[in-house]
């Protein structure tokens, strides 16, 4: 791929600003615009390399890669991936010798490489080396529900599907790797990694504090006084409470065991905390008052 020199198609020095550059483009677009060149091939030719040089330096990451690589700006990753991954090999391995420079190598003796062309001195070089793929990165978003047991989804990442089995007890947050999932290596090196991220919505009335839940229960003023049973749904499913009498407000209790599963330890659960608010009733009928002055004089 030849060198095609942006800055001079614009009549722009490399400095300009994104207000500059927009303004030449703006320029020799209603210049060089086929409606007002009918006909006209060089116009024509002239008017597809001032969008293309645009297209280029009005983005300013595209125009940071293009300052630095040139006509290979658009392999820039690759080139960075590549470069990395020998200074990672260089640091575990202090006896050996690289097979180029990244620092003073010729960019286009990658890229040439790596991209069908012909440089020999760096295939030369780089033929016996093998680098790793590029690493994705990817969220799954779920709510809290959904993790309490383990259970399985199909992913796509990069049109490829992808099974994976969710394990009880994933928290907010944690992130979990899925070896050789990633990028495909380069000259037959090892494929990249596939990170997942979950993000858990919290979707029910109870707060998650690692493995245990915390929740609220209402008691009406009757049942915290006489006592009884009062089933309540968790993520496990119903449970059925024994309310003492005369329970009081803010009373805490604790169900060992009734919490969230514990991450990968099939059986293992934490604990479910219960705070009870008693509710007073409220609208009272002139009978339920006299039944309640009843009741504080005989207190």
């Amino acid at each position: 791929m030849r060198y095609i020199d942006y800055y001079k198609i614009l009549n722009i020095s490399k400095n300009a600003s994104e207000a500059e550059i927009k303004k030449a483009y703006r320029k020799l677009a209603r210049k060089y615009h086929p409606d007002v060149n009918p006909d006209d091939k060089e116009a024509e030719k002239k008017f597809k390399e001032i969008n293309e040089a645009n297209e280029v330096l009005s983005n300013p990451e595209n125009r940071k890669k293009y300052d630095k690589y040139g006509k290979d700006w658009q392999h820039a990753e690759e080139f960075e991936k590549a470069k990395q991954q020998q200074n990672q090999y260089k640091q575990s391995h202090p006896g050996y010798e690289t097979f180029g420079n990244f620092e003073n190598e010729d960019f286009s003796d990658f890229f040439e490489y790596m991209f069908g062309g012909k440089s020999s001195g760096y295939r030369s070089r780089a033929k016996n080396t093998k680098f790793k793929g590029q690493d994705f990165n990817a969220e799954l978003h779920l709510n809290l529900i959904d993790v309490y047991k383990t259970h399985s989804q199909i992913l796509t990442i990069n049109k490829e599907k992808i099974r994976l089995t969710i394990p009880a007890g994933v928290e907010n947050g944690q992130i979990i790797k899925i070896k050789g999932k990633g990028g495909r290596g380069i000259n037959n090196g090892p494929n990249g990694d596939l990170y997942i991220k979950f993000v858990i919505n919290n979707n029910t009335n109870f707060k998650r504090n690692k493995n245990d839940l915390h929740t609220e229960i209402f008691l009406d003023l009757y049942k915290a006084v006489l006592g009884g049973d009062l089933i309540i749904d968790t993520p496990g499913g119903k449970i059925k409470l024994k309310i003492k009498p005369e329970t009081q407000n803010g009373t805490k209790v604790k169900l060992k065991g009734k919490g969230f599963p514990v991450y990968k330890k099939e059986g293992k659960f934490g604990n479910l905390y219960i705070k009870y608010t008693i509710k007073i009733p409220q609208n009272l009928s002139k009978k339920e008052k006299e039944l309640f002055q009843e009741l504080s004089k005989l207190r």
